[in-house]
């Protein structure tokens, strides 16, 4: 395995009950006014915000509400809240939700706290945060990104059709409160888009150098099982508990950083995906959906082994009897078939890319990844959102 250091600073609490159990006596230590971070009203119409609202009230905290984070959290949003941060001088901020809450409150919780451009400084390219921001918990609602674990923040910028993500250690939510029921209200198209997206996540780390025997590629095999095994189990049974906390717990081990020790890592898939979302504000795990099998189909000969590791480790595929290259290439298309087994998108038409798109100038506008297999170009994106098309 390559070098590495670790270190993760969010205290994690699983299971049932675990916020109303907890997040009062969490939030005491911090001080009295606390901005309450969340999306639209399904909260409010499942009774996660009447217990949240509870917990708040029982630590006596003067609580002020940040509503309508939307999908795809935009950077003229992360300045609505950090305007509100400041006007009330907000000693907290409690993310509650998915990944979209959890990343626009900490751009927020920078914001709240830099008095530069904040995106010029630090999402334009990654910034030296010599400051503390204002500190930060999450309640997770679904399983999706594993923002709760980690201090990336994804943002799009509208003026400049850019969406972008980084990671500083500082923004690490200082505590996390994952109850797996909470996550049974999500429809299931969000259900199943956001366990693609966990699975997305963990095959972008894999699909990397080095390709040599690691306990990182071991826990990806895992964990890639765990997410098809149990989205499959939950899609049948919307209320099982065990595929829910598994799928929830999947999405939190895909990004507490433990995956990508020592190793390179890909994400050129989610580079492509974010520049669509710039453009359309579409949903990022269908999204990807449609990317992936494409752009493995462009790369997969060029790590063919791990490809093949991929078909006969996650999928099941035999090796008997085949090349190297007709077995990898038969792992692709088990995902692939697998996209289309749940219900996913398999088109960028299916997620509202119309002749009016301009695909060249959003593939131009991509960021190119130097951790995959084979170095694309822009040129090489274009072609593969032709063929998505």
């Amino acid at each position: 395995m390559n070098n590495f250091i670790y270190e993760n600073s969010t205290k994690t609490y699983f299971g049932k009950g675990c916020v109303k159990e907890y997040l009062a006596c969490l939030v005491k230590h911090y001080g009295k006014n606390v901005m309450f971070g969340y999306g639209g009203d399904s909260i409010k119409n499942n009774g996660i915000y009447d217990e949240i609202i509870e917990s708040l009230t029982q630590a006596e905290k003067n609580v002020f509400e940040f509503s309508g984070i939307c999908e795809n959290p935009t950077y003229e949003k992360v300045q609505e809240g950090a305007k509100l941060a400041k006007e009330n001088k907000i000693d907290f901020i409690l993310a509650v939700g998915g990944g979209s809450v959890m990343d626009c409150c900490k751009a927020v919780s920078m914001a709240a706290v830099y008095g530069g451009d904040l995106w010029k400084d630090f999402f334009a390219r990654h910034g030296i945060m010599d400051f503390d921001p204002v500190p930060l918990g999450a309640v997770v609602t679904e399983p999706e990104t594993g923002s709760e674990v980690n201090g990336k923040a994804v943002i799009t910028n509208k003026a400049l059709k850019v969406r972008t993500g980084r990671d500083y250690p500082k923004c690490n939510p200082r505590f996390a409160l994952i109850d797996p029921v909470y996550s049974c209200s999500v429809s299931r198209r969000q259900m199943v888009s956001d366990g693609f997206d966990t699975l997305s996540r963990i095959m972008e780390i894999y699909f990397s150098k080095p390709d040599e025997d690691n306990v990182s590629d071991d826990i990806a095999e895992a964990l890639m099982k765990s997410v098809i095994q149990n989205l499959r189990a939950a899609i049948v049974n919307p209320k099982d508990y065990t595929a829910r906390s598994n799928l929830i717990w999947d999405a939190a081990m895909a990004e507490n950083r433990i995956l990508k020790l020592g190793k390179q890592t890909d994400f050129q898939c989610h580079q492509m995906e974010h520049q669509i979302a710039a453009y359309t504000d579409c949903n990022q795990g269908e999204g990807l959906a449609v990317l992936h099998p494409v752009y493995y189909r462009h790369i997969y000969r060029n790590g063919r082994a791990k490809f093949k590791r991929f078909a006969v480790n996650v999928w099941g595929v035999s090796g008997l009897g085949k090349t190297e290259e007709e077995t990898a290439c038969e792992g692709v298309e088990a995902l692939a078939g697998f996209i289309k087994e749940v219900g996913l998108p398999v088109t960028l038409r299916d997620i509202g890319v119309d002749e009016n798109t301009d695909l060249k100038q959003i593939a131009d506008s991509c960021i190119l990844s130097a951790g995959s297999y084979k170095q694309m170009t822009h040129k090489e994106i274009f072609e593969i959102f032709q063929e998505c098309y």
